[in-house]
């Protein structure tokens, strides 16, 4: 999985947010607003990492059993897939 091109992690006023730019702003209009977890996992995400790959490093980032971790992820990767941020 990817981030799409054209939704860039931005800081706003203090908070992390994913925007769209170029000519995803056509057909977004918005801004996503994301936690300290969330955004961890987004630059992981902007990397290509798959899903296993984002339990593992929330395993070890924030030393949480596995069900917790595979649960975690699951749910945000199906909202940035709702959102249309994403590709597989």
């Amino acid at each position: 999985m990817k981030t799409k091109k054209g939704f860039m992690l931005r800081e706003v006023a203090g908070n992390s947010v994913v925007v769209a730019v170029g000519e995803a702003s056509r057909s977004f209009n918005g801004l996503i607003t994301l936690n300290d977890t969330a955004v961890f996992l987004w630059n992981l995400l902007s990397k290509g990492a798959t899903e296993e790959e984002l339990v593992d490093a929330i395993k070890s980032e924030y030393i949480v059993e596995a069900d917790v971790a595979k649960n975690d992820v699951a749910a945000f990767v199906e909202k940035c897939k709702k959102a249309g941020l994403i590709e597989e």
